[in-house]
């Protein structure tokens, strides 16, 4: 009896060592649930920050840097020429870099913060429409898709672009689902927020009616009627301004896309997508699975169109005098894309297989990872090697003459030396009669005159592209003024980069 009696008491004191225990269990197991998007957005923000000051700054990043070294003032004045769809960019990394400084890191961290964002509405999304395990595997895939690093890791609005889309189809699942006029409003307010980072983004209304409609034919519910017309609506009505202005600045911003055929798509768009051709591949392959199980089809072919109708529907608007089919305008596909993926993988028998298919889909893309990191990924001249070899030579009242003619106003040159050199070493750009900043523009207005303009400047650094002749792409009255005043020259080549010092 004894022993029985202690035999309970010691079964009752264990037990009641185990409920607290237990209870946590089961208080923190809600939580951790909520928290499935942390793994996967971590994961993105590590890959994203990687070695995320290793690639040179390319043409677009040159503008950004060029637009966001500006006063809020001059920036809304540039907006009104040119860039008018990326204006709320530029203004928010103003205001970043204001806090944080200039370097390079700080230049792409948003763009990191704001892929580790999409990575969690994607596992969200993923959880919703399928399960928690797609929505996990869903946020790997994408961390691992090495686009992501490459937007994740640049001065410019296309990870912010993604990370909107794929929170208006979130909500939008979420207003259909239970229509209320708070969830239409956060809809259509988040619709707005996507145009304003890029308005062409917008295509995806079509296949969101889309879905808005099939949902509708089948619960005849009168809140997405009346609901998704009225988001949709009212954001096109706020933006229609924004578009307006857009268009007018289109022929100078896009003119250098050719209209797409049919052999673009396949063979430049669709790899550019994901940055790696057997990611693409991959994720092509995984996509169509789900429309073999009847369980998944209806989910699946919603999210289907979102990933695939905005491809043809912007190929087809770029059949006329504008060209718009360019991978990085559709980069908000990719979330609906591979959460499709991810549901194809996680369908797979037996289970064994989803963890085979992200070790491979992680190997696949080792080599395109490092290859978005490398030194010359966006650009194949070395304005930081132009900017070192000046900084060695640099003597106090040194002029500068970028090349800016024929392709070379595209290059940004100006904005290179500006970003690399030494905040001391001050170089006159002495063929600029008004600044870019005082014309309200990314570019200058140059001296009709070129010899009135070298006054008694006695050094001008010439930076040209290319290791031909250093003024093959000169503007040829400058060349001829140059070569005249100034008959010593010392010439040092770096990566595809020639910088000529040149001395009375």
């Amino acid at each position: 009896m004894t022993v029985s009696a202690t035999s309970s008491a010691s079964s009752g004191a264990a037990a009641g060592s185990r409920g607290p225990v237990q209870g946590f269990g089961r208080k923190a197991l809600p939580v951790l649930r909520h928290l499935v998007w942390a793994g996967p957005a971590a994961l993105t923000l590590a890959l994203c920050l990687h070695k995320a000051d290793g690639p040179l700054l390319w043409s677009d990043e040159l503008a950004t840097w060029n637009a966001v070294n500006r006063s809020p003032r001059e920036i809304l004045a540039l907006l009104h020429h040119v860039d008018a769809v990326v204006g709320v960019y530029y203004l928010l990394l103003h205001y970043w870099t204001d806090l944080f400084g200039h370097s390079l890191a700080v230049l792409r961290m948003p763009s990191a913060l704001a892929m580790t964002g999409a990575t969690a509405l994607v596992v969200l999304t993923g959880r919703k429409v399928f399960n928690t395990t797609t929505g996990v595997v869903a946020g790997l895939l994408f961390a691992l898709t090495p686009s992501v690093s490459r937007y994740g890791q640049e001065a410019r609005g296309y990870a912010f672009v993604v990370l909107f889309a794929a929170a208006a189809t979130l909500l939008l699942l979420r207003a259909l689902e239970r229509p209320s006029a708070l969830r239409w409003l956060l809809y259509g307010a988040d619709l707005v927020v996507v145009g304003t980072f890029h308005v062409i983004a917008l295509v995806f209304l079509v296949p969101h009616a889309a879905v808005a409609a099939w949902r509708w034919w089948n619960s005849r519910a009168r809140g997405v009627l009346i609901g998704f017309p009225a988001a949709a609506a009212g954001a096109v009505l706020i933006l229609s301004p924004l578009v307006m202005l857009g268009r007018r600045q289109v022929g100078r911003q896009l003119s250098w896309l050719h209209t797409p055929t049919f052999k673009d798509v396949v063979e430049v768009f669709w790899r550019g997508l994901y940055a790696s051709t057997w990611i693409s591949l991959v994720v092509l392959a995984l996509a169509v699975l789900p429309l073999a199980w009847p369980r998944n089809r209806r989910p699946a072919l919603e999210l289907g169109m979102i990933a695939v109708v905005p491809i043809p529907l912007l190929w087809l608007a770029s059949q006329g005098h504008t060209s718009y089919f360019i991978d990085r305008y559709l980069l908000f596909t990719l979330p609906a894309w591979i959460i499709v993926a991810a549901a194809g993988l996680t369908a797979l028998r037996p289970r064994a297989l989803t963890a085979v298919g992200l070790i491979a889909f992680l190997l696949l893309g080792v080599q395109d990872q490092q290859n978005v990191r490398d030194r010359y990924a966006r650009t194949t001249w070395d304005g930081a090697a132009a900017a070192e070899i000046i900084a060695r030579g640099y003597q106090p009242g040194d002029a500068v003459a970028p090349l800016r003619f024929g392709n070379g106003i595209f290059y940004g040159v100006s904005a290179a030396l500006d970003f690399y050199l030494p905040q001391d070493d001050k170089l006159k750009d002495v063929f600029v009669k008004k600044t870019a900043i005082a014309r309200g523009d990314l570019y200058p207005t140059l001296c009709p005159d070129p010899a009135a303009c070298l006054g008694d400047t006695k050094r001008i650094w010439v930076v040209t592209i290319g290791w031909q002749d250093p003024f093959a792409d000169f503007d040829p009255e400058q060349a001829r003024v140059l070569k005249e005043a100034f008959p010593k020259t010392t010439v040092t080549r770096g990566p595809n980069i020639v910088v000529t010092l040149m001395e009375r």
